[in-house]
């Protein structure tokens, strides 16, 4: 039988991983391209020879999605398969209703074909969205495991943005090794609150690879998967935590595949309670009781902390930028923070952007006022986000980013950091330790 011809979508992640534990070494199929979207200049690359496998001596070439139209009709594909996360179903529907248009399958993975298997126990800690609360979530429950003398590694979800052959298995455990990863401000969001509080963290491109290193070289008696937007978990976990958030209340049952993360859940963490509306709690209850009716439910808040005092001061709001741009959120924890804690004035910071970050308030218009997004995917976009800040009249900017941004880029005001860490309310009080300590 001749080679089905496979286009997988993308965006530097899932479709990584669905081609290295699917298709890599299958010759039944050949993968005639990768497509990349969501993430500035991560397409005109090549998933290199050595990722690819020896099916692939000359890689695989990377085009920018809006082409795959026509790669569908230049390799004549037989199949294309979806896998990106954090988008709406009408996005999918549109891809499939072109795809199908064009003569092609469109095809949707699900996890028996996907889910690595380890010989230690694994928790997973997933989302229906990116910007719930992933982060915190897996801090605190790195800590429940961390009291029970537990060696602990975490393994984040991928953000392969550079050199695909030098990112094939990746190791973080000190500041240092941001630097030498060559990290972007995205992936230090990311990593930098692990190691600053004492924790190693793996990510990369090849998940098994990953795996047998981690295993190796760290002997964890835990995993604990930190995934990414609101995708599945790459790893078959006997516990799956999902955070909802109740600031989009009804998202949970709108994108994909954070809704497929809710139905498989076990625990279902309801983050930022301080902030929503009763009726936005409600929306959240229902689906919950609709699509998870044996998950254990941990009502929590998101504690806001500043290191320095903002009262009466004119602020420069940065938040987390994959937040804002496909996470959809109007503002984060910056912006609640200075409302909370008694800023004068939030600066509106439009005008003054230049360059690639002009470029993203153009491509994301629903950004929310007074807030700049911490965009540094490439050295260009932290040159500009350095030019937007200096140029800014404000008294104080208040950085809600994980990140000590005067590390990434040089500044001209003050710099008042916000932390959030999950505050589960009395109600849920060791129910998530209790989920946990049932795996150990």
């Amino acid at each position: 039988m001749a080679k089905k011809r496979v286009i997988i979508a993308g965006a530097a992640g899932r479709d990584f991983h669905n081609f290295n534990t699917y298709y890599r070494d299958n010759p039944a199929y050949e993968v005639v391209a990768f497509t990349a979207t969501q993430i500035p200049d991560i397409d005109q690359r090549t998933y290199p020879p050595s990722l690819a496998g020896k099916l692939y001596p000359q890689g695989i070439p990377i085009w920018e999605e809006a082409r795959i139209g026509e790669l569908i009709e230049k390799y004549d594909v037989d199949e294309v398969v979806f896998a990106y996360s954090d988008v709406p179903y009408g996005h999918v529907m549109s891809m499939s209703a072109l795809v199908t248009a064009k003569g092609a399958n469109f095809v949707l993975m699900g996890h028996k074909t996907t889910m690595l298997k380890a010989d230690r126990p694994v928790i997973s800690v997933c989302a229906v969205r990116t910007g719930c609360g992933k982060s915190q979530t897996t801090r605190y429950i790195y800590d429940i495991l961390k009291k029970h003398n537990k060696k602990v590694v975490a393994i984040r979800h991928p953000m392969p943005y550079g050199d695909l052959d030098a990112q094939k298995v990746q190791r973080f455990a000190e500041l240092e090794d941001l630097r030498r990863h060559q990290c972007t401000i995205e992936e230090m969001e990311e990593y930098e609150p692990h190691i600053v509080a004492g924790n190693v963290v793996y990510s990369g491109v090849d998940y098994a690879a990953i795996l047998r290193e981690a295993l190796d070289r760290d002997n964890p008696d835990v995993i604990l998967f930190d995934g990414g937007n609101n995708d599945m978990p790459f790893y078959d976990a006997q516990l799956k935590v999902v955070v909802v958030d109740p600031l989009r209340a009804g998202h949970e049952v709108a994108y994909y595949p954070g809704e497929a993360n809710l139905r498989m859940a076990d625990v279902v963490v309801i983050n930022k309670m301080d902030s929503a509306s009763p009726e936005q709690l409600e929306i959240v209850r229902a689906n919950i009781r609709r699509l998870a009716p044996k998950a254990t439910v941990v009502e929590a808040d998101s504690e806001l902390k500043t290191d320095g005092d903002i009262r009466g001061k004119r602020v420069l709001v940065i938040e987390d930028g994959p937040t804002l741009t496909h996470g959809e959120m109007r503002f984060g924890a910056a912006m609640i923070a200075a409302q909370r804690f008694g800023a004068a004035e939030v600066v509106e910071p439009r005008s003054k952007a230049v360059g690639k970050l002009a470029e993203t308030y153009r491509k994301y218009p629903n950004i929310g006022f007074g807030i700049l997004p911490a965009m540094g995917y490439s050295e260009q976009q932290k040159r500009d986000l350095q030019s937007t800040i200096n140029a800014i009249d404000a008294d104080v900017i208040l950085s809600g980013t994980p990140i000590d941004l005067t590390r990434i880029v040089s500044v001209n005001k003050p710099v008042v950091r916000v932390s959030y860490e999950l505050k589960p309310r009395e109600t849920s009080l060791g129910l998530l330790e209790k989920a946990v300590e049932g795996i150990l």
